[in-house]
């Protein structure tokens, strides 16, 4: 039962992902936003491709990006509950997904993604993002540090 607590993290991740998204809905329209920093703004966006707007416009984006995630997640969480990792290695999965889960719940319920976070120099804008997508960026990123880090440490032959 232990090894399953670390689920906690999906209802958190995905409280905080629909409220930060219902906030902008009420608050900003469509398209607009609030300059916070010369660098970062609040803004309203909707995400009608995958990652980054890939496909956006292609007639099914919405379906490709609706039902790959929902599979995605689905082995993601038959891999939590059936396959033994370590703490770090478990909680990164946890993270990815939790932000599965709150972009599918956009996908489904709206038709597309609410992303709300804006970084930009000057003309060059990072796509925006929301706390879904930085949630699943932290799953990988921890992923990718404890194989890279411990997994040269489990198997020093290679």
């Amino acid at each position: 039962m232990r090894k399953y607590t670390v689920l906690f993290v999906v209802p958190l991740v995905f409280f905080f992902d629909r409220l930060t998204k219902v906030l902008i809905i009420k608050n900003i329209g469509l398209h607009e936003g609030v300059d916070v920093t010369s660098f970062f703004s609040i803004v309203h966006a909707r995400n009608f491709g995958g990652v980054f707007g890939f496909l956006h416009g292609h007639q099914y984006a919405q379906y490709i990006f609706t039902f790959l995630p929902i599979l995605i997640a689905c082995v993601l969480a038959y891999v939590i509950v059936v396959y033994k990792f370590s703490f770090a290695k478990r909680l990164a999965l946890v993270f990815i997904l939790a932000g599965a889960v709150g972009n599918i719940y956009d996908r489904i319920v709206y038709g597309n993604v609410v992303d709300f976070l804006d970084f930009y120099y000057k003309a060059y804008h990072w796509p925006a993002f929301n706390v879904a997508d930085i949630s699943i960026c932290v799953g990988i990123g921890l992923w990718l540090y404890m194989e890279i880090v411990h997994g040269k440490k489990e198997n020093p032959d290679s």
